[in-house]
Formats: structure tokens, sequence, C-alpha cells
């Protein structure tokens, strides 16, 4: 890597397989869920996802590099340890306390590698790239918000 091009390059081929990986999760996580709240969300951001992955797609045609060729060994190591935790034998609240603060561990670091590579094109120049970035990082800080009220609202109380 020689400069913030080379470096955007790679937070977009790790977000591209990060977003991958959760696009494989998220239906074990749908199907582990017991509240029914808790299975939209999931839903609601596994469609948001897959557009995500698309919208990856498109900043990386703008700037004539392929997103494949990486993988996320964060996001890897997130999904492993949430692998792990839906083996528990927990009670149903407990279970879905727990997978809320699984899919949280991912938000946070969704937000912060989109947080990353808006800020670097935009350094850059890149202005249609930077925003295609700023709309899925809006929609991860939503998605963060929503686990976390639905965990403060109900699932923590009945996790209790």
């Amino acid at each position: 890597m020689k400069n913030l091009d080379d470096l955007l390059e790679h937070q977009l081929k790790d977000l591209y397989s990060a977003e991958t990986q959760i696009i494989k999760a998220l239906p074990k996580m749908v199907n582990k869920a017991t509240d029914p709240k808790l299975k939209d969300a999931f839903n609601t951001h596994l469609k948001e996802t897959e557009e995500q992955k698309k919208r990856l797609e498109q900043a990386c045609d703008k700037l004539g590099i392929k997103p494949t060729g990486e993988t996320c060994k964060a996001i890897k190591g997130i999904i492993e340890e949430a692998s792990e935790f839906m083996e528990e034998d927990a009670e149903e609240a407990v279970m879905d306390a727990g997978l809320i603060a699984e899919a949280q561990r991912v938000e946070h670091y969704e937000i912060s590698g989109y947080g990353t590579a808006h800020r670097y094109a935009v350094q850059l120049g890149h202005r249609e790239v930077a925003d295609l970035l700023a709309k899925t990082l809006e929609e991860e800080k939503d998605a963060d918000e929503k686990l976390n009220d639905l965990a403060i609202e109900k699932i923590n109380v009945e996790a209790e």
C-alpha cells in the first residue's frame, strides 16, 4: 500500500467480505431468535445488507476495482463467536438478548469501517463513492439503534 487510494481499496474489499459473511449468518440468527420484533429486525437488516453489498459493488465499479480478494477476519471471528453462543442452552429471552449483543458487535464494526472508508472517499474527492458509503453508514447506525431500543425496552427486561 502506497497511498490513501490503496487503503480505501483495502477498506472496501474488507467491507465487501464482511457483508458477504453477514448475509450468510443473518438467516441463522433469524431462526434462533424467538421475539417477533427481533426476527423482524434481523430480516429487515438482511435485506438492507444485500443492498449494502450492491452499493459496495457500485463504489468499487466507480473506482475501477474488484471488491473481492479479501477476507474480513474480524467479522469472521465475530460470527464464529455468535455461532458458538447460539449453541448455548439458554432461556428464550436470554438467547434473544445475547443475539442482540452479537448483532451489535457486527454493527459497531461496520459503523467503524464505513465511517473510515467514507472519510477516505471524501478526502480523495470521490464524492459519489462517499455518498454511497454515507447511506450505508446511516443504515448501520439505525440498525444498531433499533437493536439497542429493542434490548432496553423489552428483551433485556424479559431476560432479567
